[in-house]
């Protein structure tokens, strides 16, 4: 099958054809000619107003249902999701049931993946059902594919657990992935300590919950020298920690999620449980903190911090729904509405690019003859509304539905497979 790209304008600023309006190609999944002007033969057409093409993006620490939680969602249709969000590759949590620590259920994923429109990297559990005991057998699922290591949604508590999963790793090269967050101080937090959780009658997550477990994590990685990756950090506090880490060598990266950009703990006034997320919204100050940390490259990358959860688990009184939201399809448009000027669109690419698959240790894709197809298709400029009966998600859990938004998502290309948004 060939498909044609026409005039689009290609964003990929480590190559020479960054910002220049081509032509792409794609013929039996690679890409055999790029020019200003393409005959268009009898290849199958893609044009859009204001087309712009990236290598195409990946999203780390997406919670999916299968194995165990299919009512949530499947790889089905977190495929269809991530698609429709801009995402050929997604980096998996292993908070499944049963729990992703053992090479075979590394296997079940990659075997999914092999000829999936998106491809799918399983993060493997530090943990033995991610219960922060006991370790798992990381080199194993390593051999077998695991990009990464993590408990996911379950905060790794236990400070001498921690010190092993990250001298365990160290022998590899092994990436631990820890989003911090102590229990113990966030107890029965409901949502973020401040005027607003006051308002509500609601118990506050205070930032120390997120600061103190970082902290630590981060004198245990200096002790070790081994590699880390925070997962979605919230605060000003936990940015200025993470600059002075990568200041003194440490091998430290770190993520913020796109909500956290966009709203703060005003918006669950009212009680809005679609609102309910880890790590909780916070306030503005936290946000403008979170910007520079984006802007100087203290924070190396966006996530769509994907929690998929039914609607039994969710339409409840607030204290009793669970955390999390849906966030591939809108993490894009999210973050670029969020940014606007502060933030280039260069730069927010590079973030969803490069950026994540280098601290993964994940190939970059290439926009040039010869290689395989690996694209994002988007229109930065067009203005739309995200709208529940378009959610592809098997959950409709998200705080973003009727809000309008700068950015979409028109299409993805991998190898000879296109799905368009």
């Amino acid at each position: 099958m060939k498909y044609l790209i026409k005039q689009a304008t290609v964003i990929d600023p480590t190559s020479t054809l960054h910002q220049q309006v081509l032509d792409l190609l794609i013929h039996d999944g690679k890409i055999v000619v790029i020019a200003p002007n393409i005959p268009s033969e009898d290849a199958l057409i893609l044009t859009f107003p204001n087309l712009h093409v990236s290598i195409g993006w990946l999203d780390i620490g997406v919670q999916t249902g299968e194995p165990g939680l299919e009512q949530r969602e499947d790889l089905q249709s977190v495929t269809q999701a991530a698609a429709t969000g801009g995402f050929t590759a997604i980096a998996v949590f292993p908070n499944t049931q049963p729990v992703v620590h053992s090479r075979t259920d590394i296997l079940f994923f990659r075997n999914f993946a092999k000829h999936n429109l998106v491809e799918l990297f399983p993060i493997g559990a530090v943990t033995w059902n991610t219960d922060g005991k006991d370790i798992s057998e990381m080199y194993d699922m390593y051999q077998f594919g695991a990009v990464a290591f993590s408990d996911g949604k379950q905060s790794i508590q236990h400070a001498g657990v921690m010190l092993r999963a990250l001298e365990y790793v160290k022998s590899f090269d092994g990436i631990i992935v820890n989003h911090p967050h102590d229990q113990m101080i966030a107890a029965d937090g409901q949502m973020h300590e401040g005027t607003m959780s006051t308002t509500l009658g609601l118990p506050g997550i205070p930032r120390l919950a997120e600061e103190l477990m970082l902290y630590r994590d981060l004198e245990l990685l200096a002790y070790t020298q081994s590699r880390l990756h925070v997962q979605n950090i919230s605060t000003a506090n936990s940015v200025a920690m993470i600059r002075q880490a990568k200041q003194k060598g440490l091998r430290v990266s770190a993520a913020v999620s796109a909500m956290n950009l966009a709203l703060t703990d005003e918006a669950l006034d009212g009680f809005q449980v679609q609102c309910k997320v880890q790590p909780p919204l916070r306030e503005w100050s936290d946000i403008y903190a979170l910007i520079e940390g984006l802007k100087d490259g203290t924070i190396d990358t966006i996530t769509s911090n994907h929690v998929p959860l039914e609607l039994e688990a969710k339409m409840l009184e607030f204290p009793y729904a669970k955390t999390g939201a849906v966030g591939l399809e809108t993490a894009f448009a999210v973050a670029h509405t969020a940014l606007g000027a502060h933030y280039s669109l260069s730069d927010l690419i590079t973030c969803l690019t490069q950026k994540s698959r280098t601290l993964l240790d994940i190939a970059i894709p290439k926009i040039a003859v010869g290689e395989s197809a690996n694209l994002t298709l988007f229109d930065p400029t067009k203005v739309w509304m995200f709208e529940r009966q378009a959610i592809r998600s098997k959950s409709k859990n998200s705080p973003f539905i009727g809000k309008e938004f700068k950015g979409k998502v028109l299409g993805i290309i991998r190898n000879d497979q296109v799905m368009l948004a």
